[in-house]
């Protein structure tokens, strides 16, 4: 494997080549904003990559789909809070926060890692059991005085020939103090009127369960109140994307006991009606909880299908009293690993009979 040792003076408002790698290849640019970019692209698309900034994806594009979340951002902006260039296609929500800040709590929506300043960036070429990659790495050590002090190494691998790539994180714990970790994946997918979501679990109020507590930036009112009653009372009301009005404001789901498969993975879809697909893929035993978060507004339109992650999305204060919030010891290392992206319609339709129990 090669490793590429990246800087930020090699970023310029003209994009330039930078590896090649069979049918793979990473290019470098520079949005006018100032933020550095590399464009990862095989075959069938790309992805656009924020190596200094959080290392969040910041759009998505396979098969000649667009992939990314509707949003009122044209280009990423170099900010400390992710609400404030709340456009990318996936971020790392965490690590020491997550979620939307309750009462009692003063951390920012969804963490300190999704902005975060990276220390160094890189790009690796290589070949394994699953045939070529290009990763993009990178790492930021944070540290409080009398507070916490960890590493993060997130990484995006895009593979030959596949419109399904990986976003992994490890935290290492560099105090000798344990620390709190809130961890989210929080992938973006667009939302597509008409799409049926499938999950390894039923559209039970016991399996899918609905957020009745009411987040601060959403303004509730009673039709809004009366849609949260329905769908508790029969979630499957959500498996299809078909009344988007009904999503502004946000509606968001929990899951619980979705299946497994003989690797211990759970798989969830969002079927489009030309029939190819959104795809995630990730292990339960990483991510004991999985979000939903669906919105049809004119700003901004979502369909987070699943977002994998160590906790709900309350704020520190609420997960730490239902006893979500995850502790790791001095010295130790958390792995997350999340495949997830787009399938065409002959890959989607393999992929059904996976689900067929749920339907």
């Amino acid at each position: 494997m090669t490793h590429f040792h990246l800087r930020p003076a090699a970023f310029d408002e003209v994009e330039r080549d930078c590896v090649e790698h069979g049918e793979l290849s990473a290019s470098l640019f520079r949005y006018p904003t100032g933020v550095e970019a590399i464009r990862l692209s095989n075959a069938r698309g790309e992805l656009v990559v924020l190596p200094y900034l959080g290392q969040m994806i910041w759009s998505a594009r396979f098969d000649a789909v667009d992939l990314t979340m509707k949003s009122i951002f044209r280009a990423p902006r170099r900010v400390a809070t992710i609400g404030e260039t709340y456009g990318c296609f996936a971020f790392h929500s965490g690590l020491l926060r997550n979620g939307v800040p309750g009462p009692g709590d003063d951390h920012p929506a969804h963490g300190e890692m999704a902005c975060a300043a990276m220390d160094e960036a890189g790009i690796e070429a290589g070949e394994d059991e699953a045939g070529p990659f290009l990763r993009v790495t990178g790492s930021t050590e944070y540290a409080m005085g009398f507070g916490a002090h960890y590493r993060a190494r997130p990484s995006v691998t895009l593979r030959t020939g596949s419109a399904v790539f990986e976003m992994a994180m490890q935290v290492e714990n560099l105090s000798a103090a344990p620390m709190d970790l809130m961890y989210m994946c929080h992938a973006n997918f667009a939302y597509a009127d008409g799409a049926e979501i499938l999950q390894e679990a039923p559209f039970s109020p016991a399996a899918t369960r609905v957020r009745r507590a009411v987040p601060r930036h959403v303004r509730p009112n009673p039709d809004y109140l009366a849609f949260i009653d329905a769908l508790a009372a029969d979630p499957s009301g959500s498996r299809k994307l078909e009344d988007g009005a009904r999503y502004d404001p946000e509606q968001v789901f929990y899951l619980e006991g979705l299946a497994t498969d003989e690797a211990g993975t759970t798989r969830a879809m969002l079927l489009k009606r030309e029939g190819d697909a959104f795809f995630m893929r990730y292990s339960p035993s990483q991510f004991p909880k999985t979000v939903r978060w669906i919105l049809k507004g004119g700003d901004q339109s979502v369909a987070a299908f699943a977002l994998p992650s160590t906790c709900e999305p309350e704020g520190h204060a609420a997960e730490l009293a239902k006893g979500n919030v995850r502790q790791i010891a001095g010295g130790q290392t958390a792995a997350f690993t999340v495949r997830l992206g787009h399938l065409d319609a002959a890959e989607a339709s393999a992929e059904l009979a996976r689900f067929a129990p749920n339907r």
